[in-house]
């Protein structure tokens, strides 16, 4: 990696309990050495149970969010996790189009684990429509795979179709399938599908897929390959599960200053 720190602008909501979220993503660039230029798509109340309400930013304060930085600071790579709105969505691809050279990774959250609904199907429909052709990676799991290509009868299908809208890769989580271990898929425009298989972990994670992307779009920064990105991002992340820790009565929330000894 770089000796400089890069700097990754986050578009992703708040997240009271610091497991997902904005905080996710600061803690996870910090650990792998970039910086975070949070951007605040969404205020939200939940726990580590679930959800309760979502209430989006102002279009115009987020693009006042994101201008400000861009224009000032150098960005190495774009991290979007909660999108917010159609209204945020339209903003992120006006930003988006302004900065075609700057990597996009997509985390396409559209539920809670408890099951609360983030985004609306207008809402899917304009990340399929505006932000998936201007995705460099998409990093869903096998239930937001399939919602952002409804039509399709199988993953591999659905994977086809999104990538043949323009998004150049998927990193497809197979956390939510009933295998032994966790089988993840990466697919790319005219290439095999890789995998990678990891030990399954016994508890439900808050935050996991906000620590993934973010991981993804931190080591994209510091110039790695893209499969070399994917493959230490799945490292961070699953090292961050490993330690994760029950704060409350739901779900574990991971740690992702497992590398630092001194606070275990």
């Amino acid at each position: 990696m770089s000796s400089e720190k890069p700097v990754v602008m986050c578009f992703s909501g708040l997240d009271p309990t610091g497991g997902a979220g904005i905080q996710a993503d600061i803690e996870t660039l910090f650990s792998i050495g970039c910086h975070g230029a949070p951007v605040v798509t969404a205020l939200t109340a939940q726990n580590t149970q679930n959800a309760i309400t979502s209430l989006p930013t102002e279009p115009s304060l987020l693009i006042q969010q994101a201008r400000a930085i861009l224009e000032d600071i150098p960005i190495s790579c774009f991290k979007i996790g909660l999108p917010g709105s159609i209204d945020c969505v339209e903003v992120m691809h006006t930003l988006l189009e302004a900065y075609p050279d700057i990597p996009v990774v997509l985390d396409p959250i559209a539920s809670a684990g408890g099951g609360f609904e983030f985004s609306s199907e207008e809402i899917l429909d304009a990340v399929r429509t505006l932000l998936l052709p201007l995705t460099t990676i998409l990093t869903p799991n096998t239930d937001e795979l399939a919602s952002l290509a409804p039509t399709a009868d199988t993953l591999n299908a659905c994977a086809n179709e999104i990538l043949d809208s323009g998004c150049q890769h998927i990193l497809l989580t197979g956390t939510h399938a009933k295998t032994p271990e966790v089988v993840n898929k990466l697919y790319s425009t005219h290439q095999d599908i890789t995998f990678f298989t990891w030990p399954r972990l016994e508890h439900v994670y808050h935050g996991s897929g906000c620590t993934l992307a973010a991981a993804v779009a931190g080591y994209l920064a510091h110039k790695l390959s893209l499969q070399d990105a994917v493959q230490r991002a799945q490292r961070f992340t699953w090292e961050s599960l490993s330690h994760a820790t029950r704060m409350g009565f739901g779900q574990h929330i991971p740690n992702r200053s497992f590398w630092n000894k001194q606070i275990q």
